[in-house]
């Protein structure tokens, strides 16, 4: 079992914190990541990605960086892309040896971070994920929609978590930069992670949930509707992503095979029987059955190609301002003391 050395130094730590329209969370929450990383023993970052907010986010994030030092990157987008490609721009931008991801809302608490450090090691684990053991949020709004999106994930899947909807997780980074996040799948990542790396190197432990102080929740009950579809793509690229004519190939012959039956039955009828089928529903299905075969065929054919083409190439977001070039390190408490000495 693969354990840091204690009680020496930690590894490196960047923390990666998307946020979008959280201008009134912004100065509060650098706070809490310095207070809650106050004590720990390795050197650490704090990445936080502008998801190109209209308000006052992007210009407080550059001024509270201007006061905490160089170990404070700000990424910013020029306009808003999603939470998952804010959280993937921070990921690709990060270079600590762990990688702490976790929302911009305050709801989360940094203070969780050194100790899934320690537990993440203790376990062995390749990825952490927290759960919400005492979620403040309103029950038919957030509650209801993540216990079902959870469950629903769990058993399509297979890999069973308790809240999927936490941001606050800890990664190994040599395994999470094996991961590419697109669309809306941040939900998804430890199934991501799943392909990269064993499901029994994943874990969870329980974490700390506050309420929401300022500014509005993005998410609502329609979020259950959108998981689900994102669920989809996600059982497709868990059972087909390397083979996706397999897929649209296997409905395509069984169509065809329905199709030709169908046909078959409808010749013998009008060769041997001398009944007119010109007139029948069943002409038309079966006709429409092998087309939909053929189109099915096709799209495999063509799924093949696109599927080799995504993973070659990505093209990154637009970004407004690379993160600071004067970039640094947190160092631990006990070595900025020894430094003032000197």
């Amino acid at each position: 079992m693969t354990q840091p050395p204690a009680p020496g130094p930690r590894p490196s730590l960047s923390v990666v914190i998307p946020m979008y329209r959280e201008a009134d969370n912004v100065a509060p929450m650098l706070a809490r990541v310095h207070e809650g990383l106050a004590d720990y023993g390795g050197p650490w970052e704090l990445i936080v990605v502008d998801d190109g907010s209209p308000d006052e986010t992007g210009p407080r994030l550059l001024a509270e960086a201007q006061k905490y030092g160089p170990h404070v990157r700000v990424i910013r987008f020029a306009r808003n892309h999603g939470q998952t490609t804010a959280m993937q721009a921070g990921i690709d931008a990060a270079r600590g040896e762990v990688i702490a991801t976790l929302d911009g809302d305050l709801q989360n608490d940094p203070a969780d971070i050194p100790r899934m450090i320690e537990e993440l090691y203790a376990r062995d684990l390749d990825l952490l994920a927290g759960y919400r053991a005492q979620r403040q949020d309103a029950w038919l709004s957030r509650k209801l929609p993540s216990k079902l999106a959870n469950r629903l994930i769990g058993r399509v899947t297979g890999v069973n978590l308790r809240d999927y909807g936490c941001s606050l997780k800890v990664y190994r980074a040599r395994v999470i930069k094996e991961v590419r996040l697109y669309g809306e799948m941040h939900r998804f990542i430890p199934v991501w992670a799943a392909m990269v790396t064993a499901p029994s190197r994943i874990g969870e432990t329980p974490v700390t949930h506050h309420a929401r102080q300022f500014g509005k929740s993005k998410y609502g009950i329609s979020r259950t509707f959108r998981v689900i579809l994102d669920l989809l793509t996600v059982f497709f690229f868990l059972r087909f992503r390397a083979r996706p004519g397999h897929f649209f190939g296997s409905i395509g012959l069984v169509l065809g095979a329905l199709g030709s039956l169908a046909m078959l039955y409808l010749a013998v009828v009008k060769f041997i029987l001398g009944q007119d089928i010109g007139g029948r529903p069943l002409f038309l299905v079966a006709v429409l059955l092998l087309v939909f075969s053929i189109q099915f065929l096709t799209t495999g054919v063509l799924a093949e190609m696109m599927s080799r083409i995504f993973y070659q190439q990505h093209e990154g977001p637009m970004v407004l301002s690379p993160p600071r070039g004067d970039i640094g390190w947190r160092q631990p408490a006990a070595q900025r003391t020894e430094a003032v000495r000197q």
